[in-house]
């Protein structure tokens, strides 16, 4: 009986204590937009990583002393951060959208109209997949190749990817369809809610979206083009916290087409190493690189998760076939959120990838750093300010014409005059000067785009 009643005040008191809190949290998001309102008015970023850090060691320091869990009190702040950082987004109505895809789906609504657009927005080559794709094509019907498969792949696909690789197997090889789900899978399956990963910008906002999509906080690691897009590791060291579990890297990287030398890939797995944390390297532009190139898997760290395509390669982005190499722990845990997501890769598609792997692919790689020279020499005419790329499809310049404020202004202007480019501030918010153009158009068409955009440079 006595127990009884000191499990019922217990409970009672577990209620209002429960109560309190979801009040303190609306409190606290009241709060938040208060903040969020005055950052719209003085046109200052959303995402402060100081004021993060700051409220973090504190809350830390607060944790230590009460002997509260160290981790859990970290994933529940970052849970906090995260809610006001959407709050304040959706409050700030200003701003048009900012990424790549959002410029090609609205040109693509202006070709509906009967407008003619140049795209150099996205990273599509418009060169065909190999003819032995093909013919892989032509016998899927004949040869029944239309079927399930096991999830992680045909068994020869599996192996034909390991064999690119030295000292990797089949059952490290996750096939997925495209890259950015093999980008997901390493993500949702490593990461929980209120876990952190550390993102080098500029980057591919595909990564922030899956970590978003988790509950996951991105921390950013912002490179500059001063230094050269090299990454601070002293910088980079100092994100590091009890909740950081993963590092992404992006070499060669879009958008800036930079590759980082051995010696400094060595150092972030170095990092990786002492701190146990994982590295997700995404090198699906490894085949355009220009000069050296190492993969993560050059330095046998067993917490590294490679992943790649066929569609920049091979010219088959329609295709959607990635995959992701670990080892087998990573690559079963992957393959967990891939047998709840899909049962399996379309197997004409499979068969399609296996056709392209080992054909000769070096007129592509010369056709776009081809591209690439046309536009950095085009580019040294305008008021633009760049690092010549390493690799990858693209170029990065600042816009140094004082006609435009910032890159939304000028991407909007340009796509209503027939040509779309991608805004910088889409590869992270500390980049609205700058815009990516494209390589992936005929010299004729990206001459064509270059001389509507060296007009708007004044």
């Amino acid at each position: 009986m006595v127990e009884q009643q000191n499990l019922d005040y217990l409970r009672e008191e577990m209620q209002n204590i429960t109560n309190q809190i979801i009040k303190l949290v609306h409190d606290r998001m009241e709060v938040a937009k208060k903040i969020g309102n005055i950052k719209q008015q003085l046109k200052i970023e959303i995402e402060d990583e100081k004021v993060e850090h700051d409220i973090k060691k504190i809350v830390l320091k607060l944790t230590k002393d009460i002997g509260m869990d160290v981790e859990f009190s970290g994933r529940l702040l970052n849970l906090l951060l995260s809610e006001s950082v959407k709050l304040q987004n959706v409050q700030n109505t200003s701003n048009k959208s900012s990424t790549h895809i959002a410029i090609f789906m609205k040109a693509k609504e202006l070709e509906k109209t009967g407008k003619k657009i140049i795209h150099m927005e996205v990273g599509e080559p418009d060169y065909p997949p190999p003819l032995k794709v093909k013919e892989e094509l032509a016998k899927i019907y004949d040869n029944k190749r239309y079927h399930y498969t096991e999830i992680s792949g045909l068994p020869q696909l599996r192996q034909a990817i390991s064999q690119k690789f030295s000292n990797i197997v089949p059952e490290q090889v996750l096939v997925t369809p495209g890259g950015r789900f093999a980008v997901f899978c390493a993500i949702s399956s490593l990461l929980k809610s209120g876990d952190e990963l550390i993102n080098i910008e500029p980057s591919w906002p595909a990564y922030k979206e899956c970590a978003d999509f988790i509950g996951a906080k991105t921390r950013v690691l912002k490179t500059t083009l001063e230094d050269k897009w090299v990454p601070n590791l002293k910088m980079l060291e100092n994100l590091i916290n009890i909740n950081t579990k993963m590092i992404i890297i992006n070499y060669p990287n879009n958008p800036t087409g930079k590759i980082l030398d051995s010696q400094l890939l060595e150092k972030i797995v170095s990092i990786a190493r002492e701190y146990n944390l994982f590295i997700l390297s995404d090198e699906v532009y490894s085949d355009y690189s220009f000069g050296k190139y190492n993969s993560i898997l050059d330095y046998q760290y067993d917490k590294s998760i490679m992943v790649s395509s066929f569609s920049k390669t091979y010219g088959m982005t329609g295709f959607r076939v990635g995959y992701g190499i670990g080892n087998k722990s990573i690559i079963s845990q992957m393959r967990k959120v891939q047998a709840t997501a899909i049962t399996s890769v379309a197997e004409p598609m499979q068969y399609s990838a296996l056709g392209a792997i080992g054909n000769d692919i070096q007129g592509n790689i010369d056709s776009i750093q081809s591209r690439i020279n046309l536009i950095c020499k085009r580019l040294q005419q305008m008021k633009t300010e760049f690092i010549v790329p390493n690799g990858a499809m693209y170029v990065f310049p600042k816009i140094l014409a004082k006609n435009y404020s910032d890159d939304i202004s000028l991407v909007y202007d340009l796509l209503e005059h027939g040509v779309a480019i991608a805004p910088g501030s889409g590869f992270g918010n500390s980049y609205k000067k700058f815009i990516r153009i494209s390589a992936c158009q005929s010299s004729k068409l990206l001459n064509a785009g270059l001389d509507i955009l060296e007009k708007y440079l004044k």
